[in-house]
Order: structure tokens, then C-alpha cells, then sequence
């Protein structure tokens, strides 16, 4: 599977342990940037990857930052694609399980203070095997998907 991956300056060195899981995987990894730790504006890397999840040139996406937060909130904002921050194994499987999540958000923070990479890959690889169990499910993530935008919004 292609995955697109990308982080911002805080996630970099997680976004490269990553890639490197995916590779042992057997996924093809598509690495959006950063390569640096000179600080940079996450939302840039957050919307290369969800692009390319949105138009298909990757089947997912794993994006990275501080808190992860900031990547989320600009991930989701790319119609198509469901982003999830997950910090453990059952939040990852349920984000795929019940929310078809396409895009893995991760905080560098959380997992370098932890520093277990044994995590960092039972994290990816669970999100990565755990598949969509539609039933009640498929109408929920319908209804997310056409969810109008704030031009709808009543008082």
C-alpha cells in the first residue's frame, strides 16, 4: 500500500522511524517533508499529504507533529479525508474500525516521551491491518462526508 507521510519540524524524527516501519511492512512510503528540524508551519505538510490521499495517489496517510493536533485540524480540512489523532493501539484500530480514518495523526511528543518504538509500530501496523466494518458504520462516515459547510450553520 502507498502511504503518504509528512510531519513539521517536531515530528521529523518520528516521521523517519515511520518510514522505516512501513518499509518492514512492505508499504511504499511517500515521504511529504519535512527533512529538517528548522522550524516550519505544519499545515503545509498536513495538506501535501491529504492531498494526496484525497486524489488517490496514496491509499493513506500518516501525518506528524507536536501534539498532533494541528495536523489533524488541518488534515480535515481536505474534503475526503477523515483524520485521527490516535496516541494508543485501541484508538487506532477504532479510528479505522468505526471512522474509516485515512489519515494517522501521531504526537512526537507523546511517543518520544514514552521512547518505545515498539509502540511507534504496533500503533502503525494496527492502523494499517485494521479494516472498515461498514454496516451502521457506513452511514455515519456517509453522513461526515456531506456534512455542509459553515455557510449552513442556523442559530
Amino acid at each position: 500500500m502507498k502511504i503518504a507521510v509528512g510531519s513539521d519540524h517536531r515530528g521529523v524524527g518520528i516521521k523517519t522511524q515511520i518510514v522505516q516501519i512501513l518499509k518492514q511492512l512492505g508499504h511504499e512510503p511517500d515521504d511529504q517533508g519535512t527533512h529538517s528540524t528548522e522550524s516550519c508551519d505544519y499545515p503545509d505538510f498536513a495538506h501535501a499529504v491529504a492531498c494526496h490521499v484525497a486524489q488517490h495517489k496514496a491509499q493513506r496517510g500518516i501525518l506528524v507533529c507536536g501534539t498532533g493536533i494541528g495536523m489533524s485540524m488541518a488534515a480535515n480540512k481536505t474534503s475526503g479525508v477523515r483524520a485521527a489523532l490516535c496516541h494508543d493501539v485501541h484508538s487506532a484500530e477504532m479510528s479505522r474500525r468505526h471512522n474509516d480514518a485515512n489519515v494517522l495523526c501521531l504526537s512526537a511528543d507523546q511517543i518520544e516521551a514514552g521512547a518505545d518504538e515498539n509502540l511507534l509500530r504496533e500503533i502503525v501496523s494496527h492502523w494499517l491491518s485494521t479494516k472498515f466494518e461498514g454496516g451502521r458504520h457506513q452511514r455515519r462516515v456517509e453522513k461526515i462526508g456531506s456534512l455542509p459547510d459553515a455557510a449552513t450553520c442556523k442559530d
